[in-house]
Parts: structure tokens; C-alpha cells; sequence
């Protein structure tokens, strides 16, 4: 016979009531089979667990040694358990998520805080990188799950790739830009401009959707200067070396020296969407999903297509 962890429990039963009809009423079983059990643990053990007589039952200083090995090899046991189970709840485990550097100013605190709350025992780990960097960490599994901008170029088969969420682009320019006082600013005014964009290998989706509404006012963009990060490209267009079609969430970064325009006409807007590896079978992953598809991102989402102000700062 092998020792059985219910042969652990039946001891550990017995050696805290010193009696075994009791332990036999508290495991919910009849007193003849656990004392069947008994005699099977000391036979495998080679040792006399408990003395017995007609009224009393002591256990033996063998029985003292195996009762603490018992009561933390149930403990670990019962550890391993919940933890199996919250694994399996998707309650517990790592997941890596990949996002550009755009992402933080939209939905991503929102879900963050509700996936945080409902999971606090999966371990996050973040990754601010490109489009073209995270498409390369889903496939080498270095990431569970990326933000990008649509459209994605040449995705792979493998990625299921999912819009959440579309909002307006609009335009951030210095203050004291003659165009600031404008409420609305067409494209086509912005022709002889300086711009600020991302490099398109690091977004490109975003960067040809701004060079395709500049295309069709009828004008390509001039490109003063690129960078990789949001920030930098308010805080360039803070320091009056150009202006820059952002997604209107943006308009949360708030510059002493930058303003936020509507931009004239229709059908300006650009879409976030969540990718991952069809076959990921991270149970950590299907419960992010789950709050990223649930109603988690109402608030943000509001907070994306409020208009930008019409008027001049102070």
C-alpha cells in the first residue's frame, strides 16, 4: 500500500479527537473502515500510531513525529490545490502585455484597474513598444497580447485581432499659432505646416491614415521632425517646431503651451484594437479578454469622444 493523502486525513482525524467514533462522524464515514485505514497506515509505516484500549486512545511518540509531517504535508496539498484551481479560474499566473506608447492615455488604466481588482493574483508585466515590435513578440511568445493601432500591416494568419475602440483624430498646435484661434481647422490649412509624426515602422497604421487625410486635402506633409513617443510630440509641438494629428485621447496631456482643434470634415478617426495568438492557451489571457470586451472601458471610451475645447486657453 501507498500512503494516501485521505490515509494522512483519517490519521490527522483520529490523533485530534483521541477518539475514533468522533473522528469517524467528523470525516463523515463509518468507524469500522477507518479503523481499517489506521491499521493499513501503521502497517505501511512499520510503527504503532496509537495505543488503544476499551476506553482511551493516546497517541505514541511515533504517532507525534508522523502527526506534524502530516498536518504540513496536508497544508502543502491544499495549497497546491487552490493554487491548480485558480489557475485554472484564470485567477493566478503571469501575463505579459504589449502596448504602444498612445495606449496609456486611452483605455489601458481603465482596464488595467479592472483586470487589477478582479485578478489581483495574476502577475502583469507591461511592455511599451512599437506595432512592428509587439507583431514580433506575439510571434516569439515573448507577449500574451498586444494594443495596436489599425490597420495592421501583413499580420499573420495565427493573430485574431480585434477593434475596441475608435475615436477622432484632432489637431494639437502651439497656442500662439494663428490657426489656435480657430474653433475648427480644416486639413487643407494645414498644407504649408511643419508636422510632427511617429515614424511610420513604429506605427505605421496611424502614420499613413494621417498622410492619407493630408493626401486627400490635396497635399503631402511635411515632416519637420518624428518621434517615437506621444509626449515628445506634444512637447515638440509645446516648443512651436510644428503641429500634429494625434487621436483625440491625447488631448489628456495637457502642455502650458499646446492647444487641442476638431479638425474639419467627416470620417477622421482612427481604431485601437487588441491582438493575440489564436492558440495561446493562457487562461490569464481569456480572462483579460473578457475584460477588455466587457463594459470595463465605457468611461474612457466617453472620455475619448468628448470634444476637444473650441476655445483659446488661458
Amino acid at each position: 500500500m501507498t500512503v494516501e493523502l485521505r490515509h494522512l486525513r483519517y490519521f490527522v482525524a483520529v490523533a485530534e479527537e483521541l477518539n475514533f467514533t468522533r473522528a469517524a462522524a467528523r470525516l463523515h464515514i463509518s468507524q469500522p473502515p477507518l479503523s481499517q485505514q489506521i491499521r493499513q497506515l501503521e502497517e505501511e509505516l512499520a510503527v504503532r500510531l496509537f495505543d488503544r484500549t476499551k476506553h482511551q486512545v493516546r497517541i505514541t511518540p511515533a504517532g507525534e513525529a508522523v502527526l506534524n509531517e502530516a498536518r504540513r504535508t496536508l497544508a502543502q496539498a491544499d495549497r497546491v490545490g487552490i493554487a491548480a484551481r485558480r489557475l485554472s479560474e484564470g485567477v493566478s499566473g503571469s501575463l505579459r502585455v504589449g502596448f504602444p506608447g498612445s495606449f496609456p492615455h486611452t483605455t489601458l488604466p481603465a482596464i488595467l484597474r479592472a483586470f487589477r481588482a478582479k485578478f489581483p493574483a495574476v502577475e502583469l508585466t507591461l511592455h511599451e513598444r512599437s506595432t512592428e515590435e509587439q507583431l514580433a513578440s506575439l510571434a516569439t511568445g515573448t507577449i500574451d497580447v498586444a494594443f495596436v493601432r489599425l490597420p495592421v500591416e501583413r499580420a499573420p494568419a495565427s493573430l485574431v485581432i480585434k477593434a475596441i475602440l475608435r475615436e477622432p483624430l484632432i489637431l494639437a498646435l502651439p497656442r500662439k499659432h494663428p490657426l489656435a484661434r480657430r474653433g475648427k481647422v480644416a486639413v487643407k490649412a494645414l498644407a504649408a505646416e511643419p508636422f510632427i509624426l511617429f515614424p511610420r515602422h513604429g506605427a505605421p497604421g496611424l502614420y499613413d491614415q494621417i498622410e492619407g487625410i493630408c493626401r486627400r486635402a490635396g497635399f503631402q506633409p511635411s515632416v519637420a521632425q518624428e518621434a517615437s513617443q506621444i509626449q515628445t510630440i506634444i512637447s515638440l509641438v509645446s516648443a512651436g517646431l510644428g503641429v500634429a494629428i494625434v487621436p483625440r485621447s491625447m488631448q489628456t496631456l495637457h502642455r502650458e503651451h499646446v492647444v487641442y482643434r476638431a479638425l474639419g470634415g467627416a470620417g477622421v478617426m482612427t481604431e485601437m484594437a487588441v491582438a493575440y495568438e489564436k492558440e495561446n492557451p493562457s487562461i490569464a489571457l481569456q480572462s483579460f479578454l473578457r475584460i477588455v470586451a466587457g463594459g470595463n472601458i465605457a468611461r474612457i471610451r466617453a472620455i475619448a469622444t468628448c470634444p476637444p475645447p473650441s476655445k483659446r486657453q488661458p
